[in-house]
């Protein structure tokens, strides 16, 4: 395993962790309003919310992550012709 993927998974551990913690620590209610795709106000526990936006920014570096895979050589480059 490379040091890179292994600082990786370090740091994705890490945030799991502060959210599990929050999570935990955070049982009481909470209003969560975002006018663009709710009707009215959303009441549900505090970790619920925070999961979620943590699901959704996971889920969004993951997309952003997988894209394009870089530029690829020409025929004529990678035979060594100019």
């Amino acid at each position: 395993m490379s040091f890179k993927a292994l600082l990786k998974l370090v740091v994705f551990l890490a945030t799991l962790f502060v959210i599990l913690y929050i999570g935990v620590n955070n049982r009481q209610s909470a209003d969560f309003n975002f006018p663009v795709l709710l009707d009215r106000k959303a009441t549900t526990d505090a970790w619920e919310i925070y999961f979620g936006m943590f699901a959704i920014g996971v889920f969004a570096g993951a997309v952003l992550m997988a894209g394009g895979g870089g530029k690829s050589k020409s025929k004529a480059s990678s035979r060594g012709e100019k």
